[in-house]
């Protein structure tokens, strides 16, 4: 069980979103941020780093977004649908921008392809927290 999952069922009050499904965004979130992260380290070790660019700062941008959003998310407490609702949706559309990109480079540099997966798994997550809060 996840760290999410335990800290949410910790809590005393029920919230009226899914423990399981917020615990499974939460962990999509941090792993997105970690891969984004790992996969810039590692585009900049790249030979051709000149044509990492784009992959490099949509990675930057992605991780920034899914910190912010999984910061945001872990916040039960004083939950606010107007603040949490559009990260969610600026989170899903970073990790389809970075995801795309990532997938280009998928076949010759394994950490675009470990990352766009993260970035897929973190964009389905938010969409489907999403889905449930509409």
């Amino acid at each position: 069980m996840s760290y999410a999952k335990q800290m949410l069922d910790s809590y005393s009050r029920t919230f009226n979103v899914d423990n399981g499904l917020l615990a499974s965004t939460i962990d999509a979130l941090n792993d997105c941020a970690q891969a984004c992260t790992a996969d810039v380290d590692a585009d900049l070790g790249e030979q051709d780093v000149s044509e990492m660019v784009k992959c490099i700062r949509l990675c930057m941008e992605c991780a920034d977004i899914c910190v912010a959003t999984v910061t945001v998310t872990s916040r039960l407490a004083e939950y606010d649908s107007k603040i949490t609702k559009p990260l969610l949706e600026a989170c899903a559309v970073a990790c389809k921008s970075c995801g795309d990109e990532c997938e280009r480079h998928a076949q010759m540099h394994k950490h675009c392809r470990v990352c766009g997966e993260a970035c897929r798994r973190c964009e389905q997550a938010c969409r489907e927290l999403l889905d449930t809060m509409k």
